[in-house]
């Protein structure tokens, strides 16, 4: 089993799309008062600059989430990895022959998602927002997008096969 990039690719422009809505119609104002933010701020910088690293690290995060959605990996992890797999024991064949494709599907890869947006993205960012001491609504609005963004990918990467 190796990495599908095609689904990767695709989870990753979730990040800019669910972004479009969330920080703009949904809690934009919300999001601009929370952070200090106004419009002006927003026309500085360069767009290109910004969505182009956002989509190469949403890239990164989706080749993660196939890691946690998908648990043939967990077994290929067992053999040593890819390059190994001709040289695996008969089990992992038979293994994968009678599992490769178990839970493989949008709804499994979109609670594993959610559940590493509430377990791992939630945390990471109300640790930095305490310390940062912003507000609960901040940390809230953060963690939202990154809850939605991770259920999405994970049901996209898991999903298609």
């Amino acid at each position: 089993m190796e990495m599908n990039f095609y689904p990767v690719f695709v989870a990753a422009l979730t990040t800019l799309l669910v972004g479009f809505i969330w920080y703009g119609p949904l809690f934009g104002k919300a999001w601009m008062k929370e952070t200090g933010l106004t419009e002006e701020d927003l026309k500085k910088g360069s767009m290109v600059k910004i969505f182009g690293l956002t989509y190469i690290f949403s890239v990164m995060i989706g080749m993660v989430m196939q890691l946690l959605t998908i648990h043939q990996f967990g077994a290929l992890g067992m053999i040593g990895g890819p390059q190994l797999v001709d040289t695996a024991l008969p089990s992992y064949s038979a293994f994968m022959a009678d599992y490769g494709t178990a839970f493989r599907t949008f709804k499994h890869g979109a609670l594993h998602g959610s559940m590493s947006g509430l377990f791992l993205a939630f945390p990471l960012i109300a640790i930095n927002g305490l310390f940062e001491r912003k507000s609960w609504k901040y940390i809230l609005i953060h963690s939202g997008y990154w809850i939605v963004v991770m259920t999405i990918m994970g049901a996209i990467v898991c999903g298609w096969v």
